[in-house]
């Protein structure tokens, strides 16, 4: 009976971890959407009207993908010294 009880408590456990988890990624694509056209709006001031699409979407692109690795390592710093 008392495995039960805690086989219970763990799949509660894990069910509130995994829809904490989905919630926070929620938040972070709706993050995310927000900052898109900001962003897209700042490279197209800085390049000016003149240069080609396909330009403004690769520097916007390249910009993105490095903002987001430097988040994603300094994140997961910060995490394994909280854990440890």
């Amino acid at each position: 009976m008392a495995n039960s009880k805690s086989g219970a408590k763990e799949f509660k456990k894990q069910v509130v971890e995994k829809v904490s988890t989905l919630i926070i990624s929620a938040f972070g694509l709706v993050a995310a959407l927000a900052w898109n056209t900001t962003i897209q709006t700042a490279v197209t001031h800085f390049l000016g009207t003149s240069g080609s699409e396909l330009e403004g979407l690769v520097v916007y692109a390249v910009v993105v993908t490095i903002i987001a690795v430097l988040a994603t390592i300094y994140i997961s710093r910060v995490s394994e010294k909280m854990k440890g």
